[in-house]
């Protein structure tokens, strides 16, 4: 089983450009074992929980609207050659994601398991639905769309159970060297930075799957 670990945060847009190329790439190698795991990483850590206006934050983070606008524009381009229509028009308030990345550790629990349905839900619903996704009550309608337990996620949600955790991976992300995201390390070894293009992962499956064998058969032998 080869492990992808992504560091990523669902309000990120190279994150969302990450998530369409991962799958092109594993669709090129349809008979690898591959278990992907999602790991937490905060691009504004210190957001509000209530989030704040959006314009009001890319005018901070780009210093004008301007440059924010040209950013976004060139997000929208690479986002078409992917499939996916961004409306950042749509989107009122950049939220805190500090719950949707407890939603998200939710899902990964054995026994649950339904963060490869949950990710591109939180993503279609910020980025194509202009949804705040720091609000609860739209994580609970998006959790129970992918077919999570409503009442078991509203409890969990209105708790503060693992949020602890949440933190404490996105500290370990950045003691790691990870400042920027998306970041996918494949098999605990190499290190793939950015939304990168589908061709990027797969020499680095590969040299997985080989090293993964060599050891095999050496311990069979």
């Amino acid at each position: 089983m080869i492990t992808i670990d992504v560091f990523s945060d669902p309000i990120c847009p190279w994150c969302y450009i990450g998530k369409k190329r991962l799958d092109q790439a594993l669709a090129a190698r349809p008979d690898l074992p591959i278990a992907v795991r999602w790991r937490a990483f905060q691009l504004n850590p210190d957001m509000p929980r209530d989030g704040m206006d959006r314009q009001s934050y890319l005018s901070a983070k780009f210093s004008g609207a301007d440059r924010a606008s040209e950013v976004y524009g060139q997000i929208q381009r690479v986002g078409a050659q992917v499939g996916i229509d961004f409306q950042f028009d749509k989107i009122p308030r950049t939220p805190s994601t500090l719950n949707a990345h407890r939603l998200i550790r939710y899902a990964q629990r054995p026994g649950v398991e339904k963060a490869d349905g949950l990710m591109p839900a939180l993503f279609q619903a910020y980025f194509i639905d202009g949804k705040d996704i720091g609000d609860v009550a739209v994580l609970l309608d998006i959790a129970q769309a992918v077919g999570l337990d409503r009442p078991a996620v509203q409890e969990y949600l209105n708790s503060r159970e693992d949020e602890d955790e949440v933190q404490a991976e996105d500290v370990f992300a950045r003691r790691l060297g990870i400042g920027g995201v998306p970041c996918f390390i494949i098999d605990g070894k190499y290190a793939l930075s950015g939304a990168q293009e589908p061709e990027a992962f797969l020499p680095l499956l590969d040299m997985a799957v080989q090293e993964q064998t060599a050891g095999q058969s050496s311990v069979e032998g």
